[in-house]
Parts: C-alpha cells; structure tokens; sequence
C-alpha cells in the first residue's frame, strides 16, 4: 500500500526500542496521577474481560431450555443472564466514570508538568522555535495520550480474557475456528500500525504550521490585537493566510484519511469472508445434528465475539504504539535539557563592591557574530549608569545578561565580586527590581499589578502604596472606580482599560516593590509619558534611592545627563563613556552630537 510521505525520516531504530520505555513511562505517569482510580479500572477490567463468555454459556443453555421446553430452566437462566447483563452495564458505565474522573487528573497533572519545566527554561529556549514546537507538541497531545494508552492497555487485558474463554469454548468445536479468530484480523491491524505511524510523522513535521494558523487566529480575535488589526485592515488579510494553511494541512488530511478508510475496508473484509465461512460450517454442523441449536447460536456468537474481541487487541495493541509516539513528545520536552541554574551563592564574596561587568560577550543562538563584544564597566552602590544607543546596539541585551534572562557567551559579570552564574538565581534577581519597555499589563486588579514585582509580598496592601507612590501610579490607581482593588483590562467583567502613560507608571511602581533590592533596572520605563513626567519620576529615583545602583535606557538625553556615568553603545561595542560634560568635550563625539541635535528640536 502507498502510504503518504511526510517531511521527516523514519526513526533510528534505537528510538523506536526506546517506545517501550516511553510507554512504561506513560503509564506510571497514569499511576502518579490516581493509584487508586487505576486499581479499580484494572479490577474492573477483569470483570468485564469474563462476563461476555458467561453470558454467552447461558446464552446457550437458555435456548437448549427453550426447546427442550422445560420453563423451570428457561426462568432460571434467563434470571441469571439479566443479572450477568445488568452486571456489566455497571462495570462499563463504572469504567467510564473512573476513565473521566481520571483524564481531567492526569491533564492537569501533565500540563502542570510541562509548565514546571517551562519555567526551568532560559529566556533564549523560549526564543528558540525548535523549542517552542517540542513544548507546543507536549501540551497539545501528552494531557490525553497517557491515559489513552492505559486505556487501551486495560482493552487489551479485557479482551484478553475475553478471548482466552471464548477459545475454550470454540475448541470444543473445532480447533481450526480458534486459528481463524486468530489470523482474519492481523491484515487490519498492519494496516492501521502503518497509518498511526504515517499520522504521528505528519503531526510532528507540521507543528510550524499549526502554530502559525493558531497566530492568526490571535490576531484577530484578541483584543491586545484588534486596534491595529482593524485600523490596517488585516483582519481579511489573516483569515485568508489562516483558510490557506487549513486548506494545505487538510489536504494532506484528507489524502490519509481516504487511503485508510479505504485500506481497512478493503483488509477487513478478510474478516467479515471468515466469519460468513465459519457460519456455513457451524451452521451445516447444527443441520446434521452434530450439535444443538443451543451451541449453534453460542458458537457463532462466540466466534464474532472472539473474531471481535482480537480485532480489538490488535487495534489496541496499534493505538498503543500511536499514543505511545505523542508521549514521546511530552519526554521528549520533559528532558530538553534547561539552562544554567546558577550557584548556591546569596551573598557576594565582597559585599558593597557593586556590579561590574568584565569583557562580556553574548551571541544569539545561530547567529555569526557577537550581539555583545567585550563590554567592560563598573557600577558601584548609589551610582546611577545609563545606557544610550541607536535601536540594536545591545542595550537591553545587556540588561537581559545582569538579570540571567541570557547567559554570557564570553566574559563575566560580577555581582558584590561574585560572579552570577555562580549566585543562587532566586537570591540575585530579589535584589533587582526591573521594568522592561514591553512590560506584561496584566489581567489581574490595580493592586495586584504593583505587587506582582515581589511575588512573595503580592497581597501586601502597603507595600502596594508605598511602590505606587515612588512610581507615581499613586493617583491613577485611587482615581479607579474600587482604587486597587480595581479589575484592569478588557479580558474579564468590570475591566478598566488605562491609557499608555497609566499602565507605565502602574509597571514602573512594580520596581520599587522589592524593598531589599538594591539594583533598579529601568529599561525605557517612562516613553510613554512627556517630558516633565520623565524628569520627575528620575529626580524621585535620585531622592528616594540614594544608595541603590540604577541602570537606565532611555532616548531622552535631558534625563540621561543626570546620570553619573553614561555609555554609549553601537552595535553591542561600547565606543564612548563617561559623564555628560566628559562625553560633550570629545570632539565629533557621538553623544555630543545626537544631544545637540536632540537640544535644537527642544529649542
């Protein structure tokens, strides 16, 4: 049969060894989720695996009874196998209710797995696409597969015992019957193997896609998206890439599901000739008297079900090695190794000596040259350091290395004479309070918003107050409908939407709410406000943080003169440093000019 041809090679054969192992691994999870739901379906699994054959027996001795016409027995077992029946309505309605109860434990469980890892990842791994598939391909199918393949392994047992007494009774007939069972459904069963197989290939070479057509779909519907999507137009314009990728990976779709449907019609009709054979023999046995009408009527229903019966352990075997690629992804994720975890240290070697930064480099996983080359410079307690530059010249990469969202590719930073790949990294970043340009506006109340810059004090009422007033965010947040406890966003019911300059101040509150921190790190923290703002809120930083080091970006060089060392950046080199007046004495300098060409606009 031709199968479809995926992008991606078959795996190594020591992978496909190592499916067993993931398997295990399935299943254990499936374990650690509910030791006890996973005894009672297995208990339950045993019992539905034997009542069919029972039900079967008495089947025949019904009928026998019938036409012996002895009413006594018809009563009986017709007593018995409405019992048998009710008995395993139970069991199977039990099993359902055990499989929901544990699917929703084992997806929270997986998810929560999956996200504990996340948060073990570097800020590059989140930036990396490769990375980003593996973690989209866990989350997208590893919640159901575990359970899925535990289920099917249930089948398997079920229908195992299931078969094991329907051959004893078969054998009793003919013991040809029993190899017919046997060997009419394996065709099928290849079938479907090579599909599963052929499906997971397609899944996992196509997961860009998928994650592209999920992006658009974003842009459209969401409302951090929507003043542009609809201000541009783009809205027609991204549903028609959204309706293209759709069209090409059900295309794709479409081409499998008709070559399987076809393939397992055409091979299960291998079983069907069986089954229709074996009931003109049975059938021809019944009319010469050989048997009675009884073991007639069980035998052709022991054969179906027992044809059934390893129809569906071939098909759950099959499903298994399926559920068990998907798995794979979520170990596959699981293992990806994480970064640099950092030290032990929580103290500097030489407390009050500051922060310096000794001949760092960084390059950008698969880029050919440095983003930072040999950046040297000293930030000692109470000093304030800004970083200027054109758009790329490495500013907040540089921020990015103090706080280990990157690590230096070449070089050291040091904090208090302590290099920071060797502080616990728990310990560093609390004594670093930051704002970014593109900070998160979160979805949570006014207050929650100041707070979430010290997670251990985020329900500090007064600990909100006192950031919201040294990041000027005092006054919007008390003119708010329930003041902080005001819910912000459009995301959930009674949101308040702020403007620009609002949301900064409420993000620039956020790095004054570590109390210990004694790095400030404000990476254009106020370009949404005007001028006069941005000049109070740097004199407030000087005033109410005197002894704390400040590391400021911004492209207003009225603010940038105050601090008391200035480095200039051009593509990732610093080329110029030093105060305002030493920078505004070197002639043809860089500094001196984009400030007097800044000066003459204010003029």
């Amino acid at each position: 049969m031709t199968l479809l041809k995926p992008r991606s090679a078959s795996p190594p054969k020591d992978e496909e060894l190592s499916l067993i192992q993931q398997g295990a691994r399935g299943v254990l999870l499936v374990w650690e989720t509910s030791p006890h739901l996973t005894i009672f379906m297995a208990v339950l699994t045993v019992i539905a695996g034997i009542i069919p054959a029972g039900i079967a027996w008495i089947g025949k001795e019904l009928i026998d009874a019938v036409v012996a016409g002895v009413r006594p027995d018809v009563i009986r077992f017709l007593l018995i196998e409405a019992f048998f029946v009710a008995l395993l309505a139970a069991v199977s309605r039990a099993q359902s209710t055990a499989q929901s109860l544990l699917r929703a434990q084992l997806s929270n469980l997986v998810n929560v797995r999956v996200l504990e890892h996340a948060l073990k990842l570097d800020l590059a791994q989140f930036e990396d696409a490769e990375t980003y598939d593996q973690m989209t391909r866990a989350r997208r199918e590893a919640s159901s597969r575990p359970l899925s393949l535990v289920n099917r392994a249930f089948s398997m047992i079920q229908h195992g015992i299931s078969l094991a007494s329907y051959i004893v009774l078969l054998v009793a007939f003919s013991w040809w019957t029993v190899v017919v069972v046997l060997l009419a459904a394996v065709p099928a069963f290849y079938a479907e193997t090579r599909f599963a197989s052929a499906a997971f290939k397609i899944f996992q070479w196509r997961t860009p896609e998928t994650r592209q057509r999920n992006y658009y779909e974003t842009a459209i519907a969401r409302e951090d998206f929507a003043k542009e999507t609809m201000l541009y137009g783009l809205g027609p314009v991204f549903l028609d890439r959204y309706n293209r990728i759709f069209e090409t990976l059900f295309a794709e779709d479409r081409k499998l599901s008709l070559q399987r449907g076809w393939w397992g019609w055409a091979l299960g009709m291998i079983s069907t000739l069986a089954f229709y054979g074996a009931y003109v023999v049975i059938a021809f046995s019944a009319v010469a008297g050989n048997i009675s009408i009884g073991e007639m009527t069980m035998y052709m229903g022991v054969f179906r079900a027992g044809q059934g019966a390893f129809s569906s352990i071939l098909q759950s075997i099959g499903g298994a090695y399926e559920d068990t690629l998907y798995v794979s992804n979520l170990f596959t994720f699981l293992n990806t190794p994480t970064g640099h975890q950092g030290g032990t240290a929580t103290i500097g070697v030489s407390p009050g000596e500051g922060v310096r930064f000794d001949n760092v480099r960084f390059r950008y996983p698969g880029s050919d040259h440095d983003a930072i080359q040999g950046v040297s410079f000293t930030l000692k307690p109470g000093q304030k350091l800004a970083l200027v530059g054109e758009n790329g010249s490495g500013k907040t990469t540089l921020i990015k290395l103090l706080t280990r969202l990157y690590q230096p590719t070449g070089g050291r930073i040091l904090v208090d004479g302590t290099d920071i790949m060797d502080w616990d990294v728990t310990a560093l970043r609390a004594r670093i309070g930051v704002i970014f340009q593109d900070f998160v506006k979160y979805q949570i109340t006014a207050g929650e918003n100041v707070g979430v810059g010290d997670v251990h004090r985020l329900d500090d009422r007064t600990r909100w107050k006192e950031a919201s007033r040294k990041g000027m965010a005092d006054e919007v947040i008390e003119n708010l409908s329930d003041s902080y406890d005001t819910q912000l966003g459009r995301w959930f019911g009674n949101g308040r939407e702020l403007s620009g300059g609002q949301w900064q101040k409420i993000a620039l509150s956020r790095a004054f709410m570590r109390e210990d921190a004694d790095i400030l790190v404000l990476d254009e923290p106020t370009s949404a406000m005007d001028a006069a703002a941005e000049a109070e809120i740097f004199d407030r930083l000087r005033e109410q943080a005197p002894h704390q080091m400040a590391v400021l970006i911004s492209h207003r060089f009225s603010t940038v003169r105050m601090a008391d060392t200035i480095i200039v950046l051009r593509k990732g080199e610093v080329i110029e440093q030093g105060t305002h007046e030493e920078l505004m004495e070197i002639e043809n300098g860089t500094y001196a000019r984009l400030f007097t060409l800044q000066a003459a606009a204010w003029q």
